[in-house]
């Protein structure tokens, strides 16, 4: 299932503004920054860039892991948050345990 459309982070301002004044939290293959909100839902956003992979279909399949495994933790979270996660470079070769245990680890840090 896809991440619902109320909890995706759309507007390039919103994006913006959490890349600029968010706070971040970096792991081996993924850097989070976040933003809390007064928003009643939590929304997110995946920047994959070219440097990942030059083939759309392999930074697709690492944006729709990413999102597959904040879709089932949005439950859990303490905050509601605006959030960011870029990928690192090394993350397309990583299996979708590793990636759900890296994100796991990175909001256990941020305290969400």
């Amino acid at each position: 299932m896809a991440l619902p459309k109320l909890n995706r982070l759309k507007a390039k301002k919103d994006v913006n503004l959490v890349l600029n004044k968010g706070k971040t939290q970096k792991g081996k293959f993924l850097i989070f920054k976040f933003l809390e909100t007064n928003l009643n839902q939590s929304r997110f956003a995946f920047i994959i860039s070219k440097k990942i992979s030059k083939k759309a279909v392999v930074r697709n399949k690492i944006k729709r892991r990413i999102s597959e495994i904040v879709r089932e933790r949005m439950k859990n979270l303490l905050k509601k948050v605006d959030g960011v996660f870029i990928a690192l470079p090394g993350i397309e070769k990583e299996n979708f345990q590793s990636i759900k245990e890296e994100i796991e680890k990175i909001f256990q840090r941020a305290k969400l």
